[in-house]
């Protein structure tokens, strides 16, 4: 990208992230932005030099590398259906039977929901068992795993019936959630993508993302897409492709010009936030908290 261009997507990833998202108490009114709560700088978050990455291996230490210039990634709307102006949206994703899952947070309307994915109606949704705030999910086998903000634990759903059917507990705050296969992804509203085991969710290693040298903070929703993390960034209009290997954010997707193909995502509340991947169609489902269109949009390879 150019070099204007280039300092100004810099200087919003990463100059815009020095307070909370609002004031209000999460679920206290929708019509204000919940507000995260202080989220830790690097300093406060557990370097995976203390986490093996595997039993018996020796500590790994955050991985750092040269600085590299991002490729600002071009894309394309190729479809969009309706999205549910009340959905406040924390994950998404298309599973293997190419059924499209979303979770959604707020106390008292946290869910997990099934979505139409010609017309964007919900064909079945499901609340947590208590006053849980949801965020992240992931697909992992024949089970829903969905995290929560601070309530500390993740929850599995058979996604047949709609029941959590068991739980793994967990230290902080849960934002994103991806499955790469081999493990699971999260994010915690820090700098530090968190790998974790896909059957006991034990903390298996982490990396610190940077943007042209500089870490990124609130790296928020995920989908891991064949070796490759994406990640929303809270409070801004952008996704960034991530090596998970080395924690370097290689590609960003600028997702302003959005807005121009559906005007009321302007009046919206909500940021842009929910990633899924087609692997049928190589199109990305894309939408916000509280928008009222989902966008199908290609990537060029």
């Amino acid at each position: 990208m150019s070099r204007l261009r280039r300092v100004l997507v810099l200087g919003i990833v990463l100059g815009c992230m020095g307070g909370g998202a609002g004031a209000a108490a999460p679920g206290s009114d929708p019509s204000v932005v919940p507000a995260r709560s202080a989220v830790p700088g690097p300093s406060a978050v557990p370097g995976p030099s203390a986490v093996p990455a595997s039993p018996g291996a020796a500590p790994s230490p955050i991985a750092s590398a040269s600085p590299v210039v991002p490729a600002l990634l071009s894309w394309e709307v190729v479809g969009s259906i309706p999205h549910d102006t009340e959905a406040w949206t924390q994950g998404l994703l298309i599973d293997d039977q190419g059924r499209l899952w979303e979770s959604t947070g707020i106390i008292g309307a946290t869910s997990v929901r099934e979505v139409d994915r010609a017309t964007g109606a919900v064909l079945r949704q499901a609340p947590p068992p208590g006053d849980e705030y949801g965020e992240g999910l992931a697909m992992v086998d024949d089970r829903l795993l969905q995290i929560t903000w601070t309530d500390g634990v993740a929850l599995e759903w058979d996604p047949e019936t709609l029941r959590v059917t068991g739980s793994h507990t967990y230290e902080g705050e849960g934002w994103g959630l991806c499955d790469d296969g081999a493990r699971l992804v999260m994010t915690d509203g820090s700098t530090a993508l968190t790998f974790r085991d896909r059957a006991t969710f034990e903390v298996i290693g982490s990396v610190e993302v940077t943007f042209e040298g500089q870490p990124v903070p609130k790296l928020n929703e995920l989908e891991c897409v064949e070796g490759v993390v994406w990640s929303n960034v809270w409070e801004t209009p952008f996704i960034l492709r991530i090596d998970p290997g080395t924690g370097v954010v290689t590609g960003i997707l600028d997702m302003r010009e959005l807005v121009t193909h559906d005007p009321a995502i302007g009046t919206r509340i909500g940021w842009l936030n929910g990633i899924a991947w087609d692997p049928v169609t190589r199109t990305f489902l894309v939408t916000g908290k509280y928008w009222p269109t989902m966008f199908a949009i290609r990537v060029p390879d």
